[in-house]
C-alpha cells in the first residue's frame, strides 16, 4: 500500500511539474498563477501548497528535472566517451544544451538566474548553485576518465581542465538566454570551435 501510495504521489508531482513547466512556456512565468496551474493539472490549489510554497519552488523543481534528465543522460557519455577527447567533450555539451529548452523556456531561465543571484543563501540559490556544481563535476568526470584512457596529457590538471570547459560553456549559456533571437544551432557552432581550441592544448602528440 505503501509503494503504491508513493507512486501515486510521484506521478502526481511530475503532471504537476509538467504542467507547469508548460504553462510558464506558453503563457510567460509571470502570468501564471498558481491556481492554473492547480486546475490544468487537475488537482486541488491545496495539493499543490501541499508540494510547493510559491511559483519560485516550483521554478526551481523544474529546474532540478531538467539538470539531474541531462545528468542521467552525460553519465553514458562519460562511461563511454568517443575515443577522441574533443568529440567526447562535444558530445557532453551538446547534451546539456540540446536538452537545456525541454521543460524551461529562456525567460524561466533568466528568472531563476536572477533568483539564484540575487538570493544566494535562500534554499533556491543553494538548490541551483548544487546543481550547477555537479555538472560541472560531470564535466570534470569526463576529463578523468579521457586522461585515464590516454585522450588527455597525463601531466595535466585535469580539475581545472574540466572547470574551465564548464566554465565556458556556462558563461555562452547564459549569453544564450539572454538573446532571444539566438538559436541552439548557433550557440553549438561557436562551442564546437571553442571546445576544439581549448581541448586540443591537452591532447597527446601523436
Amino acid at each position: 500500500m505503501d509503494g503504491l501510495r508513493a507512486r501515486q504521489k510521484f506521478k502526481r508531482n511530475n503532471r504537476i511539474l509538467e504542467t507547469a513547466a508548460e504553462l510558464f512556456k506558453q503563457s510567460g512565468y509571470e502570468a501564471v498563477k498558481m491556481e492554473n496551474i492547480a486546475s490544468a493539472s487537475e488537482v486541488s490549489i491545496g495539493t499543490i501548497y501541499n508540494y510547493y510554497q510559491n511559483k519560485g519552488d516550483l521554478l526551481l523543481a523544474i529546474v532540478a528535472m531538467e539538470v539531474h534528465e541531462i545528468l542521467q543522460a552525460g553519465n553514458a557519455v562519460v562511461d563511454k566517451p568517443p575515443l577522441n577527447a574533443i568529440d567526447a567533450v562535444d558530445t557532453l555539451v551538446g547534451i546539456y544544451y540540446n536538452h537545456s529548452l525541454v521543460y524551461l523556456s529562456k525567460e524561466m531561465w533568466r528568472v531563476a538566474m536572477s533568483i539564484s543571484t540575487q538570493q544566494p543563501t535562500s534554499p533556491f540559490g543553494i538548490t541551483y548553485s548544487e546543481l550547477d556544481s555537479a555538472l560541472a563535476n560531470q564535466t570534470c568526470e569526463l576529463i578523468t576518465k579521457l586522461q585515464k584512457l590516454d585522450l588527455i596529457k597525463a601531466d595535466c590538471d585535469i580539475r581545472s581542465i574540466g572547470q574551465v570547459i564548464f566554465n565556458n560553456l556556462n558563461m555562452m549559456f547564459i549569453g544564450f538566454v539572454k538573446d532571444e533571437e539566438m538559436t541552439l544551432a548557433k550557440l553549438r557552432k561557436i562551442l564546437r570551435k571553442q571546445t576544439r581550441a581549448i581541448v586540443s592544448v591537452y591532447v597527446p602528440s601523436q
